[in-house]
């Protein structure tokens, strides 16, 4: 099972705090365990204040009042950006992951460099902090019914308004939200 390029939906009733509500964009499942972004939770702060502090400046006023995510409880002063492909090269990033069918994660500076020099991917997700899982973890926390997975689509992650993106997962599935429940049947 590979669920890389998939939204993990938190089932209503998740016991971690960190996780009710949230949207989880996948980037890598692999048997060593896997590693994610949430996509819903934006923090007290402004991608020009990010810039701010490591000492970039940010000209485009589209991103400079984009919100920052809160990507996870791992590593939460450690920032990594969402976006798109840049064409059909390999990235020019130092610290790109790739994910198959899906979107590109850096993790280097230098994509906020050229972000600062006008240039960089035109539709991001900036996050600090990321979701991670160890070997076998995920899969036990699916079979407890604890999240629901589905294929992830960009419009969700970049043009969706942040409110709107848990019931826009969910209805990829093909049922309204509010049919969700705490508790799981067994037949």
């Amino acid at each position: 099972m590979n669920l890389s390029n998939q939204f993990l939906i938190a089932m209503p009733g998740m016991g971690d705090d960190n996780f009710t509500g949230a949207v989880i964009y996948l980037c890598e499942h692999t048997e060593n365990g896997a590693l994610g972004l949430v996509i819903n939770k934006p923090i007290d702060i402004k991608l020009k204040n990010l810039f701010a502090k490591v000492e970039l400046s940010l000209d485009s006023l589209a991103l400079a009042d984009q919100p920052v995510y809160f990507g996870g409880p791992v590593q939460t002063e450690r920032g990594f950006v969402l976006h798109e492909r840049m064409g059909d090269a390999r990235s020019p990033y130092s610290s790109t992951l790739s994910i198959p069918g899906g979107l590109e994660m850096t993790t280097s500076k230098d994509v906020l460099e050229a972000l600062s020099a006008g240039g960089g991917p035109k539709r991001l997700l900036v996050t600090l902090g990321y979701s991670g899982w160890a070997a076998g973890q995920l899969e036990e926390e699916l079979g407890r019914n604890g999240w629901l997975t589905v294929d992830a689509r960009p419009d969700i992650i970049f043009d969706t308004p942040i409110e709107q993106r848990y019931d826009r997962a969910v209805s990829l599935l093909g049922f309204d939200p509010r049919m969700l429940s705490q508790e799981a049947g067994h037949a």
